[in-house]
């Protein structure tokens, strides 16, 4: 376990129990503890006076507190020998800030810019659990965002609702996100938020935010020798950049659109799964049925299907009744179920189903796609 968590989580027991007085005293001595000479002794004195417990088995035999590597060591090359340690990154964030000088002279950027990447990650954690929550290898999205020095809390501010928007923007409740500011802050930050969400386990970090001022960059110049200084055409001076950090856990954000979306729902007496994603990012758009595979109907089908797939991610299916094939597409999140009929063949008209609320409408196939991009807009999460 680590000794911050369990103390962290020990002070929001006592605040959840009524204990404010008692949560402040050792949130203070808390506090000291990480900035004292000894941080381990001050911590682990903080456990055993404040007898906490595993919070797994609720043994109370801790060993003493001992600094722990977040980082996988491994040998580079044939021979597990010499001097060819090498480490898995532990963020992506460092690859940018190598690759910083790169990106402004071949691009010729100007402050403010930002440089974003997708990659993975790795951290040998001391306990891998709480699902994909606490993992050794996982996937990030982080962007680091350089500011001219003195202008970093008006970006990250202006970041944070940027950030907070965008996950509204997917179709996740308010009700369901928060913000967490972080009262102890890395050794490289002057400000940190988290965006939590609701998970059915609790509340858990979605993203973080993060002011990082140029301790990234000015190392990097130290121990590289080269300089990592921007000049600013407006104010004619050099300085190295301060940086505001995003950063997205990705396997975190797919499952907090799939908790967002489940649901488990009754329609005239039958039991019904149901992916309700925001359309925007359901991975089919829309699906084309022939309601039978006679009189011409799937070929009418595949023509729209064909016509919507140069917009859309789209699906056919012919195969099983119509109603199965709309529960099919109701477990996969599909936002719209298009029905070829014999009404299509007699004046040109589909059936729209709609995932959500099970409406059923006609619309003429030559209007289909400026109706989707619609109903698409339109679209609100549910409660």
């Amino acid at each position: 376990y680590r000794a911050d968590q369990l103390i962290e989580e020990h002070i929001a027991r006592l605040r959840r129990q009524g204990q404010d007085e008692h949560a402040d005293a050792v949130h203070r001595r808390f506090v000291e503890a990480l900035h004292a000479d000894d941080m381990p002794r001050a911590l682990y004195e903080i456990i055993m006076d404040e007898q906490i417990r595993a919070p797994d088995s609720g043994a109370f035999d801790w060993t003493e507190v001992r600094q722990f590597n977040l980082m996988f060591e491994t040998q580079l090359g044939a021979l597990a020998e010499g001097n060819n340690t090498i480490y898995l990154r532990p963020e992506t964030a460092q690859g940018i800030f190598v690759n910083f000088l790169n990106v402004l002279n071949t691009s010729r950027q100007q402050i403010p810019f930002g440089i974003a990447q997708i990659g993975k990650a790795f951290r040998n954690e001391i306990v891998a659990r709480q699902f994909i929550f606490r993992m050794r290898e996982f996937e990030q999205m982080e962007m680091q965002y350089f500011v001219r020095p003195g202008d970093q809390m008006e970006a990250y501010e202006a970041w944070r609702e940027k950030r907070m928007q965008w996950h509204l923007d997917n179709g996740i409740r308010p009700s369901r996100l928060r913000w967490h500011r972080h009262d102890k802050l890395a050794h490289y930050a002057d400000a940190a938020h988290d965006i939590q969400y609701e998970f059915p386990i609790g509340w858990q970090e979605i993203e973080g935010i993060h002011s990082r001022t140029d301790f990234d960059l000015r190392n990097h110049q130290a121990y590289s020798g080269k300089k990592m200084e921007y000049f600013d055409p407006q104010t004619r001076e050099r300085y190295i950049p301060y940086v505001v950090e995003t950063s997205v856990g990705l396997d975190r954000t797919i499952l907090m659109l799939l908790c967002e979306a489940y649901r488990e729902e009754e329609v005239e007496g039958d039991q019904r799964v149901v992916l309700k994603f925001h359309p925007q990012v359901a991975p089919i758009k829309a699906a084309v049925f022939p309601l039978v595979r006679k009189d011409g109907m799937p070929e009418i089908a595949r023509a729209i299907e064909a016509d919507l797939r140069t917009v859309f991610n789209v699906m056919y299916d012919e195969k099983g009744s119509i109603g199965k094939r709309y529960r099919r597409m109701d477990e996969a999140g599909t936002p719209f179920c298009i029905t070829v009929d014999g009404d299509t063949l007699a004046d040109g008209t589909v059936t729209v189903r709609d995932r959500d609320s099970l409406e059923q409408v006609r619309v003429s196939k030559d209007q289909l796609l400026p109706y989707l991009h619609d109903r698409m807009r339109a679209w609100t999460p549910a409660d």
